[in-house]
């Protein structure tokens, strides 16, 4: 999870954070770039007097300014591109969730087993263990396998909400009327925590979502005694 006065990304917990991980390094080097030659151009004008009038009215010139913006914008759309369809794959989930947003809590039910259902509402800061995060930690955790494909679908009872985890990658509008489709696959067992992404009201800053990925034999006991 995030720390105070962070200024990067969370540590990558899925395949798809770490490609976009990747993909935000790729992209800010070539904005680095251009930035670097800009400045250096702009420097270079204000403090030379000399003038190439050679280059003031060169087909050359004109060529390579119109080819090498769309060779580097093809380099960022590719790996783009790869990255959007690879987010939208199913890979035969393992087990499937079914997310409802609702003003101003969570919903969940897990299709594959019979009557496993739960709300899942923040803790009121007055309540809070020690150890316990302020406006993330919430009463029922999601219990998910950890290193296997899960489908989440995701829908709303009333407004608009956004189900996001950051160190998964996922960020996917809950909409009434529309069920939504997303895959997460955890690398490694843990804790995870994601807030709603869509301002839904006045309580839009107390919908956490916490993630409780755990190995699968652990799974299979903790969804035993749910039911």
């Amino acid at each position: 999870m995030a720390y105070p006065f962070q200024l990067g990304f969370q540590d990558a917990t899925s395949p798809i954070m770490e490609e976009l991980l990747n993909f935000h390094d790729h992209a800010l080097m070539i904005v680095f770039l251009i930035s670097s030659l800009v400045l250096y151009i702009i420097s270079l004008m204000l403090t030379t007097s000399l003038t190439h009038t050679s280059t003031m009215d060169a087909q050359e010139v004109e060529t390579i300014w119109t080819i090498l913006p769309a060779i580097i914008l093809i380099l960022i759309a590719l790996p783009s591109l790869r990255i959007l369809y690879m987010m939208d794959e199913i890979n035969n989930p393992s087990v499937t969730i079914k997310t409802m947003g609702h003003q101003w809590y969570w919903s969940y039910e897990y299709t594959d087993y019979e009557d496993l259902m739960f709300d899942s509402y923040m803790i009121p800061t007055s309540e809070l263990s020690p150890g316990q995060l302020r406006l993330l930690e919430v009463d029922n955790r999601v219990v998910l396998p950890a290193e296997l494909t899960i489908r989440m679908l995701i829908s709303s009872e009333d407004v608009l909400h956004s189900w996001a985890v950051p160190s998964l990658g996922l960020k996917t509008d809950a909409i009434p009327g529309r069920l939504n489709q997303t895959t997460l696959l955890s690398t490694r067992p843990g804790l995870y925590y994601g807030q709603c992404s869509e301002i839904c009201g006045s309580n839009h800053s107390f919908m956490p979502i916490v993630l409780e990925m755990v190995p699968l034999k652990f799974f299979e006991k903790w969804s035993s005694s749910m039911m």
